[in-house]
């Protein structure tokens, strides 16, 4: 197992209100230097869905569809060990300052998961936040438990709250 540490700071846009929270980068991620970076995760399709627009397709693109929708994007694990990009890999887990991040962006009104790792260490580590949290199912290409148009119909009720 190697270890890493993430590789590049959380996306807030200005007056972001929602902050999605991953687990950790894919390998995918890591290369591409952003966020939902392998081709086959979902999320940016998910969200292209939701809102009815184009798929972003570059950093620039997704920079500025994220900011259009005032989302900021972060993941619940600062460093760990790991072989593959798979949240059940993950081991000696270091959380990142969630309740920090919250109070330097206080105009994020709720918390989002993408997927049950992110959820649970959020629970673990910071559930006495009050900020209201929602999950969404996970984009990644490994979940199959729901179809996409079933996850756009969930990411489409937590988003449009």
């Amino acid at each position: 197992m190697a270890e890493y540490s993430h590789p590049f700071d959380a996306f807030v846009p200005e007056g972001a209100e929602v902050l999605i929270l991953g687990s950790f980068p894919s390998i995918k991620s890591f290369e591409d230097n952003f966020y939902y970076a392998h081709p086959q995760n979902q999320f940016w399709k998910l969200l292209a869905a939701v809102y009815e627009e184009d798929t972003p397709k570059s950093i620039e693109e997704k920079s500025d569809f994220l900011t259009k929708h005032k989302i900021a994007l972060w993941d619940m694990v600062k460093s760990c060990e790991r072989e593959n990009s798979l949240d059940s890999n993950l081991k000696n887990i270091q959380v990142n300052d969630i309740e920090g991040f919250l109070k330097e962006h206080p105009s994020i009104k709720k918390v989002c998961f993408t997927g049950k790792t992110s959820q649970k260490l959020y629970d673990k580590n910071f559930s006495h936040l009050s900020i209201p949290t929602y999950y969404l199912p996970s984009s990644s290409p490994a979940y199959r438990a729901m179809k996409f148009d079933e996850k756009v119909e969930v990411y489409r009720s937590v988003l449009s709250e």
